[in-house]
C-alpha cells in the first residue's frame, strides 16, 4: 500500500539544500520512492498561517519503504544538515480512508 512521507520545513539557514538536493533523490529512489512534489509555494488555505516555507512529498510503496530510507546510513549526514538548518515536521500517512466512503481508497485509520 503506498505510504506518503511529508516534510513541513521552515528554513533557519538554507546552505544544506544544494548538497541535498543534488544526492537525496538517488536515496529516496533506492527504497521505490518518488517525489510528488518539493515545493516553495506554501499557501495556508485553513487554519493558523503555516511557519514552513518548504514542503516535500514523496510516495514510497510501503510504510516500510519509507522507513528504510529514512534510517539508511547514506541519508542520515543529509538528515542531519536538514535537522541543523530548519524546524522539520515529518510526517507519514498511508492510502487509506478513515471514513470508509472513497471506494478507490482501501478502508482504514
Amino acid at each position: 500500500m503506498a505510504y506518503y512521507f511529508i516534510a513541513n520545513v521552515k528554513l533557519n539557514d538554507d546552505s544544506w539544500i544544494p548538497e541535498y538536493a543534488a544526492n537525496v533523490h538517488d536515496i529516496v529512489h533506492r527504497h521505490g520512492g518518488k517525489y510528488l512534489s518539493r515545493s516553495a509555494n506554501v499557501t495556508t488555505l485553513e487554519g493558523p498561517e503555516s511557519t514552513s516555507n518548504l514542503v516535500a512529498v514523496i510516495e514510497f510503496p510501503s510504510q516500510g519503504d519509507a522507513q528504510a530510507f529514512v534510517s539508511d546510513p547514506d541519508y542520515a549526514p543529509y538528515a542531519d544538515a536538514r535537522k541543523a538548518g530548519t524546524d522539520s515536521q515529518i510526517i507519514g500517512i498511508d492510502a487509506t480512508d478513515a471514513a470508509g466512503t472513497i471506494a478507490y481508497l482501501t478502508p482504514g485509520g
